[in-house]
């Protein structure tokens, strides 16, 4: 039954509602993630659930009758429900998450707790495939293409969609320009899947003994009092005061602990016995021994400190001149310990400064001789960077700058261990040698991760933060230092053991041979490390390539893995050199759209930036078309709101000779993000299905006005469908963006309809159809917030569609800027003239009526003024009845509407209405947390029985932000 090009599944149908929700419940909580998130970090990881469901709904084909009697023995593809409910079998969802989501909802408006965790079954990622079914997707799948169809992923990061791709025993191909992430998808991917479970006693037996050398090495550096355990010691960056010359240690606040009744803080002592101290001594105190006020008390707040010697003001100009000189330092100022009694702090002692002393003394000794062994770093970070505010400004200007000289001391002890004990491993374990010794090398980069100056300590969690809980290098005021001889090592192998471990027991229990027999389910797994623009494939080799490229300026990805490559070029390039051949990574090749590299174009970067991006994504995409077969399927994942990001990836796939064939939102919110009042973020995951290009038969040209009814359908029926799978907001505006480029690459290729500056014809940018796609959208989330077509007016219609799509009062200013023009041909400078919106910092945010109030000298434009006689935009007139509401009272704001006749007039009451449905509704602790809410809350209740105000909704009280402790994923 092999065709010409058969139609796959994902060209008709995927379960966009139940994998957004296996999605998130995916990444629920940081202890459930799957075991790769913990092999080594690596940054924006799509969830296994939706990298293995579009994987291979990209290769199984579509349902029809002749595939029905191709195996009339199968029920699994009898009919086409039955075909749709395996294919989430295959992908482990083995129940109904939307209604089992739709049970945890409504169990916890009512307080009810459920029994288990409420779907059923466990995550999908957990739900090993039986060998029957994956016997049989694969005769399915032989069926269809004549073998087994090869899935390449030429971008493939952190390695989600070539590990789901293997699991169900498709041949893979792994491909990522960056040696940190090469090597990720060789230990994670590639020897788990050919070596699974048979490594982990040799992981464990020569694991211990390269911990056991370590510590040998290192417990001098790191003394112990009797009966404890160090949990973290806390430092803080220093400066001297530049008036009297004693130290500041810059200490945010002094708080360690801050739990009801076990508070702990720390206290400066600056003289003793009357006699003043060149560097303050620290006292900790317990319970009610805590003075709050001094331990709230900062000494360093938005880059400038204050003295605790004369209470004068240490300007930040000074403090970055003194660490660019090289002369700030670090103070060890308390010490996180273990103790019969449990977790407690206590200040560090003589021992503790001693051993700190005399690290830094042995690596002074050895430090030339490590250097030219190539076991400590020596790379300057480069001067052109985009996360300059983490280690410049400060005076971290080389990669070994970021480690205190004990934890440089702790990681080349590591590195040199580790370069010793390669020869024995190969020596005695033979073909298993390079993937045990690979898996091993893995410890340094989680040990990287977990202990530098950019490590720190959680008050709240009480437990260490890891260096990339944000995507960037921020500099800290104070940090948190790993236990180095018997903590570090041995913790970064217990991780590694769960980790290789777990995906290795996920790999061998999917597809595991049937009671009685032993014939282990094969997989072919090529990792390779080079530009996907140059693939190592021969041409039309691949059926399926499944990307999640680069999302445009999302995260500069070299830019952080080289915190990671300097070191283990030293470690894991001994392995493959191949991997680590740069002196940096690649960055030249990247494609991101990267500013920094075009700084010294001045203004022109950022253009010339975005045009390198499109121009590498081209490429890419033209390689990808290259090793594509005829009949193969292009399938790529991205997540952006700037339409510039949208505008270049459509313009790459057009002119690299593709079409779009369909597109797919899937929402990947993290489950427990709360979804209120501050900024707003694009959640969905937009699945784009593309093919081949044909040749067009005729020569006439095409034109924007040609295909625009064709683009407002596709945009309207694109979001009437999605939103009812849950996509809202501004995920469901990018929802159409699949469509809308479908629309123009089944034309490709089309013209704009302005000429160029000469009069010529130019190509269509993505962006202007993008534009017409947002228009429709406008009109019909308008009609559904008011329920009716018609526009309001420009203001209120921007407010009104502003909450409507973000659902937040913070938003970027480019998609305010798109918006604003959807709406009505606004821009952002009139919005603020007319105090809708303030705007700062690429952000814009919607103001509150009280701050929109207008002075009598400006009480001719737009805004709240309370004694106007008439009021030309409606948001004023609402905007206007909140702020007296609010200030005045609910009576004095009747009087108001009674005045100007608002209690029956039509555009006022449907602006409260779409109000009403667009401002979330969310309550914590009683309290609403858009104030405006509220107040249209009570002003409806009281006197517009006509307005229908939808549930309020009450979450759980904010936790601290930062997720991770130590024992948690990266």
């Amino acid at each position: 039954m092999t065709t010409s090009r058969p139609r796959v599944l994902i060209e008709d149908w995927l379960p966009v509602a139940e994998l957004g929700i296996e999605s998130r419940r995916e990444r629920g909580a940081a202890s459930a993630l799957p075991p790769l998130s913990f092999l080594h970090i690596w940054w924006a990881r799509r969830p296994l659930v939706a990298s293995a469901a579009v994987a291979l709904a990209g290769v199984m084909p579509t349902w029809s009758n002749e595939l029905a009697a191709a195996f009339p023995d199968a029920p699994e593809v009898r009919t086409e429900a039955a075909y749709r409910a395996w294919l989430l079998r295959l992908v482990g969802i083995w129940g109904d998450p939307v209604a089992g989501r739709k049970q945890i909802d409504a169990a916890n408006a009512a307080g009810v707790k459920l029994k288990g965790n409420g779907y059923g079954y466990k995550q999908a990622f957990r739900n090993a495939v039986a060998r029957a079914d994956i016997d049989l997707l694969h005769a399915v799948l032989r069926s269809t293409w004549g073998e087994l169809p090869t899935v390449a992923d030429p971008t493939a990061g952190g390695g989600s969609i070539p590990w789901a791709a293997s699991r169900l025993g498709l041949p893979v191909v792994a491909n990522d320009l960056n040696g940190v992430a090469a090597s990720v998808l060789k230990a994670g991917v590639e020897i788990p899947a050919t070596r699974g479970l048979d490594l982990i006693p040799e992981i464990k037996k020569w694991g211990n003994v390269l911990v056991k050398r370590v510590e040998e090495r290192l417990k001098e550096f790191f003394p112990l009092n009797d009966g404890e355990s160090v949990v973290a010691y806390i430092w803080a960056n220093a400066v001297p005061c530049p008036r009297t010359g004693r130290l500041v240690p810059l200490l945010t606040d002094k708080w360690l602990r801050k739990t009801a009744g076990k508070e702990v803080a720390v206290r400066l002592v600056t003289e003793v016995d009357g006699e003043a101290l060149q560097e303050p001594l620290f006292q900790v105190d317990h319970g009610r021994a805590v003075d709050k006020k001094d331990a709230s008390t900062a000494i360093v707040t938005n880059g400038k400190a204050v003295s605790p010697y004369d209470n004068l003001v240490i300007e930040g100009d000074y403090i970055k001149a003194t660490a660019k000189a090289g002369l700030m330092t670090q103070v060890l100022y308390a010490v996180a310990v273990k103790t019969a009694m449990g977790k407690t702090f206590r200040a560090p002692s003589s021992t503790d400064l001693e051993a700190v002393r005399a690290a830094a003394a042995r690596l002074n000794e050895i430090r030339r001789e490590w250097s030219e062994q190539g076991i400590l770093p020596t790379e300057d970070i480069p001067a052109e960077a985009n996360y300059d505010r983490g280690h410049r400004m400060y005076g971290i200007n080389t990669w070994l700058d970021f480690f205190t000289p004990r934890q440089a001391l702790v990681h080349g002890t590591f590195g040199e261990e580790f370069a010793r004990l390669v020869p024995e491993v190969r020596s005695e374990l033979g073909d298993q040698a390079e993937g045990v010794l690979f898996e091993l090398a893995l410890m340094q980069g989680k040990a990287l991760n977990w202990n530098s100056r950019a490590t720190s300590w959680n008050i709240f969690r009480q437990g260490m933060r890891s260096v990339f809980e944000k995507h960037n290098f921020s500099f800290k005021w104070t940090f948190a230092e790993f236990e180095g001889a018997r903590a570090l090592y041995s913790w970064c192998l217990e991780q590694l053991e769960d980790a290789y471990g777990g995906i290795a027991r996920l790999l061998d229990e999917t597809g595991a041979p049937e009671i009685g027999a032993s014939d282990r389910l094969g997989r072919q797994v090529t990792v390779t490390q080079g530009s996907a623009a140059s693939l190592e494939l021969k041409d039309g080799s691949v059926t399926h390539i499944c990307m999640d490229p680069p999302y445009y300026d999302n995260v500069m990805y070299a830019e952080l893995a080289d915190y990671f490559y300097v070191w283990e070029k030293r470690t894991l390039g001994r392995l493959v050199p191949t991997y680590f051949h740069d002196e940096l990574t690649d960055k030249d090749n990247e494609a991101v759209a990267n500013p920094a590299r075009f700084a010294m174009m001045g203004r022109r970067k950022k253009e010339l930036a975005d045009l390198d991006y499109e121009t590498k994504m081209t490429s890419i995409f033209a390689e990808s078309r290259r090793v594509l077969s005829d009949d193969g399927v292009l399938s790529v994942m991205f997540t952006h709101k700037r339409a510039e990001a949208w505008d270049t990836l459509g313009m790459g796939l057009l002119q690299a000779g593709f079409t779009i064939e369909t597109s797919w939102p899937v929402n990947t919110e993290f489950e427990h993000s709360l979804h209120v009042a501050n900024v707003n973020a694009a959640e969905s995951t937009i699945m784009l299905v593309c093919r081949k290009r044909a040749d067009r038969d005729d020569d006439q040209k095409i034109y924007l006005d040609d295909i625009e009814h064709d683009i407002r359908q596709a945009a309207r029926e694109a979001a009437t469908r999605f939103q009812h799978d849950g996509i809202d907001g501004v995920d469901l505006l990018l929802s159409t963006y699949g469509p809308t480029l479908s629309v123009i690459s089944q034309h490709w290729p089309v013209y704009s309809s302005t000429p160029d500056a000469d009069g010529r014809d130019q190509l269509l940018r993505p962006e202007d159809a993008l534009a017409l796609a947002r228009e429709e959208i406008v009109d019909l989330r308008r009609s559904r917030l008011v329920g009716q077509a018609a526009k309001v007016d420009g203001l209120t219609d921007f407010v009104l569609l502003a909450w409507d799509t973000f659902g937040a009062r913070e938003f970027p200013f480019d998609t305010a800027r798109l918006l604003a023009l959807a709406v009505g041909g606004l821009d952002v400078d009139e919005l603020e003239r007319a105090k809708i919106v303030s705007k700062a910092s690429g952000k814009v945010k919607l103001l509150t009526p009280k701050e929109r109030l207008r002075r009598e000298a400006d009480s001719g434009l737009p805004g709240v003024t309370p004694e106007a006689s008439s009021f030309e935009y409606v948001i004023d007139a609402v905007d206007t009845a909140l702020y007296i509401a609010e200030v005045d009272g609910q009576q004095a704001a009747k009087r108001f509407l009674d005045r100007h006749g608002y209690t029956s007039d039509a555009g006022f009451i449907s602006t409260l209405q779409g109000l009403a449905n667009a401002i979330p509704r969310t309550k914590v602790k009683g309290a609403w947390v858009v104030p405006e809410a509220g107040l249209i809350d009570t002003l409806c209740t009281l006197y517009f029985d006509d307005v229908v105000l939808p549930e309020a909704e009450e979450m759980a009280a904010p936790t601290d932000p930062n997720e991770n402790t130590l024992f948690d994923v990266e």
